[in-house]
């Protein structure tokens, strides 16, 4: 319980943490970035990290001055990548068995199948689209290993929704994260930033189940 509230605290006031712990650790920062990165979206079990809020936090960061703009797009479009390369390589190892899994304490099985359901319906584009949804970026790559897509067509994929995602995530904070509006209401943002992709990935569900049902 007290772990779910520290992370609960930590996605919506990443940008206190985060500055505390540069001011602290000074560098050492990229390498907790790298590693928050890489395992959302590459440890299947681990959708929950703020992946979008903390991209546009990094931004405002760098627009401060506090951090280095091409290093940490650099080095966070590299953890998405290699992150998702190690979810695609966990998809392929496990193969049909995940089909068999029900939920656990470390598996959704209803995040799943919404990934797979938007997965099938869409092909190698939800690798892209999936970057800017919560919950459904760590399931994608899973689902295309699961899926046996190509490395080489995963690949291309995987580069352009994690330069997409690092890159304009990042620039829009760097942009925008200074105005004193957006710093006031950063709290909210960050609200929206999680709500509104999953209330877009329900609304997606339930019309496919809609669907389903009227066949």
């Amino acid at each position: 319980m007290e772990l779910v509230t520290f992370l609960l605290q930590f996605i919506l006031h990443v940008d206190t943490y985060l500055e505390t712990f540069v001011r602290n650790y000074g560098a050492w920062v990229y390498a907790l970035l790298f590693l928050i990165i890489f395992v959302e979206t590459g440890v299947v079990v681990m959708p929950f990290l703020p992946g979008d809020s903390l991209l546009f936090v990094v931004g405002a960061m760098c627009g401060l001055g506090l951090m280095s703009l091409p290093l940490s797009i650099g080095l966070l479009i590299a953890a998405a990548i290699l992150g998702n390369q190690c979810n695609y390589a966990i998809g392929r190892y496990f193969g049909p068995k995940v089909f068999q899994w029900e939920d656990s304490r470390f598996f959704n099985r209803k995040a799943f199948d919404q990934a797979h359901a938007f997965y099938e319906k869409y092909g190698g584009i939800t690798i892209v689209a999936a970057r800017f949804m919560p919950f459904l970026r760590t399931f994608a790559p899973f689902v295309a290993g699961v899926a046996r897509m190509t490395r080489s067509k995963f690949s291309f994929y995987d580069v352009t929704g994690g330069i997409l995602w690092v890159g304009g995530i990042v620039t829009a904070g760097y942009l925008f994260g200074g105005i004193p509006w957006v710093k006031t209401n950063l709290d909210k943002i960050i609200w929206a930033m999680i709500l509104i992709p999953g209330l877009l990935i329900l609304l997606g569900a339930w019309k496919a189940r809609r669907k389903a049902f009227s066949v």
